[in-house]
């Protein structure tokens, strides 16, 4: 199957992820994650940089994880979707933007380190684990297995027998 909308950012968090629960009690975390590229430009020979600015939202227990994990400040790399959303402000004006919805966000170990703890389930299978300690300016995390709201419902639970560590 081809995926055609397809994003994978790194960067680091610039906002502290909110996190909130629909009216059904679905998770839904929201955070923002700045991309910082450094260029030199060839007539001055000095070096310039810009930011460009992406909101993340995260579903279900990805989302839960998410806001116990990443902090502002903290490296990560995201993976998801773009999804484009519309309203009208309060002015009758017309509004949109472009966010990510993410399938997985994990943290960096290029310069932080991490420790992982494995979340169960309610109904007694494995799910993955956030959490994790703050060492190096970023905090921990893990990887989350299974389906989750917003992100792919094709991809199979695994159990802890079959994970590879």
């Amino acid at each position: 199957m081809a995926v055609d909308n397809a994003v994978h950012v790194t960067g680091n968090a610039g906002r502290e992820p909110e996190l909130r629960f629909t009216p059904s009690g679905q998770a839904v975390a929201n955070f923002g994650i700045a991309v910082n590229r450094r260029w030199q430009n060839r007539q001055t020979q000095e070096w310039e940089e810009q930011t460009s600015w992406f909101d993340v939202t995260c579903w279900g227990q990805l989302a839960e994880n998410v806001s116990e994990t990443v902090a502002r400040g903290t490296r990560v790399t995201v993976t998801g979707r773009l999804d484009q959303r519309s309203w009208e402000n309060q002015e009758g004006e017309k509004r949109s933007k472009v966010e990510i919805v993410a399938d997985d966000v994990a943290v960096s170990l290029r310069w932080a380190t991490a420790q992982v703890q494995r979340n169960e389930r309610a109904d007694g299978g494995f799910q993955g684990g956030g959490g994790g300690g703050n060492a190096g300016g970023g905090n921990a995390g893990g990887r989350s297995f299974g389906p989750q709201g917003g992100g792919r419902q094709d991809t199979p639970a695994y159990s802890p027998d079959e994970e590879p560590f």
